[in-house]
């Protein structure tokens, strides 16, 4: 972190407080993260959001558990967004259990990561959503998404906004929808970072999607993936 760059500020949210504890723990230690709060459940996590954003330029990375009492971390995620679109999600979910991330995702949060993940994979995803980028996981994505997405529609193929896409754009969307990094995209189609970059931004201008996993989504349930 440069002396002039920003901490990137993070937001805790979970009913557990030593769950909250462990994460804040892991957070604080390292020199480009800060842990501005912690809510118990979703209401006061769409009340410290508020209060923050009135206070200073409010976090950055909301981390969000998604069963908690009183609001769930779908519903919060969904008024947090409204309220200040440019904080990034990320959902936690334990997967056996938790069967609304999905959902979460099409809240409008930026991925989602199992409870039991790796420190540095925690720390990876909260780096990677403020970034611009977004949580995916292929072995986890793939797995949600074969046991919870709607089947494929087969009008959602007929959808315009696909023809859109160029023949190498259609080329990316499907790998993403893959749940491919860019880096991996990089090395399968032999292209350069700013060219993946490039061909991701006009994909989801296209397709008026938020972010990467709101085009994983897309490309699973249109059929394409």
């Amino acid at each position: 972190m440069t002396a002039a760059a920003q901490p990137i500020r993070v937001l805790l949210v979970d009913d557990q407080p030593l769950v909250r504890g462990g994460f804040s723990m892991l957070i604080g230690s390292q020199p480009d993260l800060v842990v501005v709060g912690e809510a118990g459940d979703g209401v006061q996590a769409v009340e410290a959001v508020r209060s923050l954003s009135e206070e200073d330029r409010g976090p950055d990375v909301v981390l969000m558990d998604i069963r908690m009492p009183r609001q769930d971390g779908l519903e919060a995620t969904r008024e947090i967004l409204a309220l200040r679109p440019q904080v990034t999600v990320v959902l936690l979910t334990t997967f056996d259990l938790d069967e609304y991330a999905l959902d979460g995702i099409r809240a409008g949060a930026s991925g989602f990561l199992l409870k039991d993940a790796m420190p540095e994979e925690l720390l990876s995803a909260i780096r990677t959503c403020h970034r611009g980028d977004a949580v995916i996981a292929p072995s986890t994505t793939h797995r949600l998404m074969q046991r919870f997405i709607d089947p494929p529609r087969p009008e959602a193929q007929e959808d315009p906004r696909f023809k859109t896409l160029t023949p190498r754009e259609r080329e990316v969307f499907e790998l993403v929808g893959h749940g491919l990094s860019n880096a991996e995209i990089m090395d399968r189609l032999v292209l350069s970072e700013p060219t993946v970059k490039t061909h991701v931004s006009r994909i989801l201008a296209k397709l008026e999607a938020r972010d990467r996993v709101q085009l994983v989504v897309m490309a699973h349930e249109s059929g394409i993936v």
